[in-house]
């Protein structure tokens, strides 16, 4: 087995509407290296509101593989 990939990056989503980080991706950093800006249901402001990549750095950049 080959090393795995580590162009996926573990980002966090920040909700435009209420400014709180509710959704967690993976993102391909060689294909898409602009930031995700997706449309997705706020809990806090019950609403469809954009979700903005964050700037941080969440410190976790490495996918853990799954567990079956």
């Amino acid at each position: 087995m080959g090393k795995k990939s580590e162009k996926r990056k573990i980002l966090g989503l920040v909700c435009d509407a209420c400014g709180q980080r509710h959704y967690y991706t993976t993102k391909n950093t060689m294909n898409t290296p602009d930031k995700i800006e997706l449309s997705k249901y706020c809990p806090v402001k019950r609403v469809n509101a954009k979700q903005l990549e964050t700037k941080k750095s969440l410190g976790r950049n490495e996918v853990k593989p799954r567990k079956h």
